[in-house]
């Protein structure tokens, strides 16, 4: 789940999970940021409650890079421990 993705597959990703949360989307709220040049880092917590009664809340940190003001690329890094234990065991 953690890695850099352009536009595409961050859609991509995306679209394949909503149908395991109850409300159809994952809450992101940032945290903090801070930006240098062109990119932002972007600290934020999750929350989604699950169609199988679990809950997600997980932490992370995305780092975008900007170009011409758009963003060009996204490297997300979060708990792959708590994602593994609610989706995969």
């Amino acid at each position: 789940m953690s890695g850099t993705y352009d536009k595409e597959r961050l859609a991509e990703l995306l679209r394949g999970v909503t149908s395991i949360y109850k409300e159809g989307a994952l809450q992101i709220t940032p945290t903090g940021a801070i930006a240098q040049g062109d990119r932002v880092a972007v600290e934020a917590e999750s929350y989604a409650e699950l169609t199988n009664g679990r809950v997600y809340q997980n932490q992370y940190h995305f780092l975008f890079d900007i170009a011409d003001g758009k963003i060009v690329r996204v490297k997300e890094y979060m708990d792959t421990k708590h994602a593994y234990d609610i989706f995969y065991s």
